[in-house]
This record gives C-alpha cells, sequence and structure tokens, in this order.
C-alpha cells in the first residue's frame, strides 16, 4: 500500500476529513492517511505523530517519496503532545488502535482545555467505551460509519464539540447507526449473533445451558437481536 491506494478502512476514514482541514494523524502509519488527503489536494497541512523512532522512520520515508517535506511534519511524541499550537490543527485523526489507548491519548491530550472542530476516531474495540468518553468529555457524535475491509469490520465515528448522553444502546451500537443503519453494520452484528448462537449450542450440547457463561451469552445474543429490531424499525 502507498499513499495513492488507500486501504477500503483508510479511504472511510478519509472521507471524513473536512475540505482544507489541517490535521493531526496520530500513530500514522508511514503516514498514508495524511500523503493521500495532500497529494489530492484535499487538505493544506498535516502533522504524522509517532510514539516510536522507527515508525518515524516510514513518515520519513513516505513525505519524501512525495516531496511533501512543506506540508507534512513528522513529530516523535506521545500522542496529542505531537500538536504545537503554532500548527493551528484542527481536526485529529486516530484510526487503528484500541479504544483503551485512543482514550488515553485523547485523556492525556487534555481536550478539556482545548477544542479540536472535529475528532475522527477508528478503534479496533472497545467502540464504547470511546463513544462513552466523548459523551463524558464534551464532545458529539456527528457521523458514524461500519467498513467491512479483509475479512475485518471497522467502526468510524466522528465528533465536534458538544453534549449529550447516550443510552446503553447507543453507546454498544451507536445513534447513527441505529437511526441509519448501514448493511454493512446490521451484517457485523447479524454476524455476531450467528458467533453467539453457535457457542450457546456448543454449551448446550455440553449440558452447560444453566451455567453461568451460558446466561450471559443469551443477554448479549438479546442486547444484538434487540438492536437490529430497533433499527430496522
Amino acid at each position: 500500500m502507498d499513499a495513492w491506494h488507500l486501504s477500503k478502512r483508510l479511504a472511510a476514514v478519509a472521507d471524513f476529513v473536512p475540505d482544507g482541514a489541517r490535521i493531526a494523524d496520530i500513530g500514522s502509519d508511514h503516514a498514508y492517511l495524511p500523503a493521500n488527503l495532500l497529494l489530492n489536494k484535499h487538505i493544506s497541512f498535516a502533522i504524522a505523530g509517532e510514539v516510536a523512532p522507527g515508525p518515524l522512520a516510514n513518515v520519513e520515508n513516505e513525505i519524501s517519496r512525495h516531496g511533501l517535506h512543506d506540508v507534512l511534519m513528522p513529530r516523535l511524541a506521545n500522542g496529542l503532545a505531537a500538536i504545537k499550537t503554532s500548527d493551528l490543527v484542527d481536526t485529529v485523526v486516530i484510526a487503528g488502535m484500541g479504544g483503551r489507548l485512543i482514550c488515553q491519548i485523547l485523556t492525556e491530550g487534555e481536550l478539556d482545555k482545548f477544542r479540536y472542530q472535529r475528532l475522527i476516531l477508528q478503534p479496533n474495540i472497545d467502540i464504547d467505551l470511546v463513544r462513552s468518553w466523548l459523551s463524558e468529555n464534551g464532545y458529539q457524535l456527528v457521523d458514524e460509519a461500519v467498513v467491512a475491509d479483509d475479512g475485518h469490520y471497522y467502526e468510524i465515528l466522528v465528533a465536534e464539540p458538544g453534549n449529550v448522553t447516550y443510552s446503553l444502546r447507543e453507546l454498544k451500537f451507536g445513534p447513527y447507526n441505529l437511526t441509519e443503519p448501514s448493511s454493512v453494520w446490521l451484517e457485523k452484528w447479524q454476524r455476531e449473533a450467528m458467533r453467539i448462537r453457535n457457542i450457546m449450542r456448543k454449551l448446550e450440547s455440553a449440558d452447560q445451558s444453566e451455567s453461568d457463561a451460558y446466561q450471559e451469552y443469551a443477554k448479549e445474543l438479546q442486547t444484538i437481536m434487540e438492536a437490529i429490531a430497533y433499527a430496522s424499525m
């Protein structure tokens, strides 16, 4: 892969970056995303933040390859410490990490003191924790997407400053996904329901249908089926 050819996951993230934005891509993975946006004249300036020298070297190689020295800045720093006030960054992208790590990066970035106009977050797991963090820290979701790429489902959360409280169902499944469910979102949760049913059948075969584990799976399955039914209304 290179900056000219983004994966489906990164292309979906790129779709949420506003025209002319000044972005910080934290944990940038070769800087494919900001390089692509700059080469396509979609944004005007970007920072690629990495926490280790090896990944930063990959970023620097990508910058050299495309001659982006003036508009794409490589920064070795922990999380949002890569951003300087003088950068005038308005959009932060954090993609391809666990939800707990994303929440940690946002917390340590002191977003309570400094507001970015847009956060584009793509947690690989613990997506509900990220939605929860946003709600508790003065950011509200303005869009969501689910993309299937190479056998995996990826959720993208787009947030802007605002105050909103989400229900448990909205935290788990996403308020926008529930009101405007995409076929990929539906497919993701139908597959998860199928996976849980298969586990429950195995537990039944092993005479474990009274076990705590079985009851937990039954509860989880009910939660998923209720969300699918709600989204289909």
